[in-house]
């Protein structure tokens, strides 16, 4: 498909640098198969869900990814930051670093205390490097050095600050090895969840670490041309068993955000029955898509030309979705990471 036509034009002022507060106070926006638009808020979620269904939340844990730092050479040192992109073994990294043109391999790195070598470079800022750390001590080093990895629409207008430790975090985060956020999990609150439990509304939990391509606009003129990159997600088999009850018993799957969704679809057959799942995952979900296990979608506004509002689109429809961000935007919803939310509920 031609990737213009999943563009719009947003006012920057409907970029959110903060999130609502409570978190549940955010816009909700309901949208309905037959294109009907409800306007209300998270904390109305009880009202759209019933006792049976089960809410899909993704449990990963955003790492403080940025390091800012030191090379060190014997010419002198130089300014140099990285973004932590993928673990790939015990003490390495994947990452994107800047300035690129200053890293080669044999460079020593310098975090305050922490130090690394580049083993690898790539040519459009990629690099690996290994750490002088590995497990637990090389996760404690990070998050001492570290900064919390706000997206660039938001880092662009403001410097993270220790604020956005607990903001840019799920409730209910628990792996660590995202380099961003599931957003969409970001509205919820304990009282929250109580209020879906006492409804009879269950939660089940997959992991997918998101990595840096997740939100980026597609540089390609056609989706076909467009390559995802691979996250690493998990999808146990205890939790698959739940959730085909789930769908045996007539209920349904609100998968809460893209990233819980996607990994529920690459862990569905073609027989709609959910299997486990451990490894990467590359899945593009774009227009023409034929849904295997997720039935509901709770995600926020996504950038335009992004493979995010691409896969919303295949969920509800690209007309539908048109009309639903131009709605969004005529009434002054907010958009993106710390934005409000949209519950799509197909007619399928």
């Amino acid at each position: 498909m031609d990737v213009s036509l999943f563009d719009f034009e947003l006012p920057e002022a409907q970029i959110a640098l903060r999130p609502a507060i409570p978190r549940d106070s955010a816009r909700l926006m309901v949208v309905h198969g037959d294109g009907r638009i409800e306007h209300r808020h998270i904390g109305d979620l009880p009202d759209y869900l019933r006792a049976g269904d089960a809410l899909l939340v993704n449990d990963t844990k955003v790492i403080p990814a940025r390091l800012r730092g030191q090379r060190l050479r014997e010419a002198g040192p130089a300014q140099i930051e990285i973004l932590l992109h993928r673990r790939l073994s015990d003490d390495t990294y994947s990452v994107l670093a800047r300035p690129a043109r200053k890293l080669a391999v044999g460079d020593v790195l310098a975090f305050g205390d922490l130090k690394a070598q580049v083993t690898a470079r790539g040519d459009a800022g990629e690099a690996e490097i290994r750490f002088a750390l590995g497990g637990a001590g090389l996760d404690s080093a990070i998050a001492a050095a570290g900064e919390m990895p706000l997206p660039p629409y938001i880092a662009g207008k403001r410097k993270a600050d220790a604020q956005d430790a607990s903001d840019y975090q799920t409730v209910f985060a628990r792996a660590q090895g995202s380099v961003a956020a599931p957003t969409a999990g970001l509205h919820f609150t304990p009282a929250l969840f109580d209020r879906l439990g006492a409804k009879g509304v269950t939660r089940e939990a997959v992991t997918l670490h998101v990595g840096l391509g997740t939100f980026l606009p597609v540089a390609a003129e056609d989706t076909s041309q467009h390559r995802m990159h691979a996250e690493r997600a998990l999808l146990d088999g205890a939790t698959a068993g739940r959730l085909n009850a789930v769908h045996r018993a007539g209920g349904r799957i609100a998968a809460v955000g893209t990233t819980s969704l996607r990994t529920l679809e690459s862990a569905a057959g073609e027989d709609g029955l959910i299997r486990p799942f451990d490894g990467d995952t590359d899945i593009f979900i774009t227009p023409g898509y034929r849904f295997r296990a997720a039935d509901l979608l709770l995600t926020n506004f996504h950038l335009p030309r992004s493979t995010l509002f691409m896969l919303v689109s295949a969920f509800m429809g690209l007309d539908v979705m048109q009309r639903a961000y131009a709605e969004a935007i005529a009434q002054g919803y907010r958009f993106y990471s710390y934005g409000d939310a949209c519950l799509l509920m197909p007619a399928r």
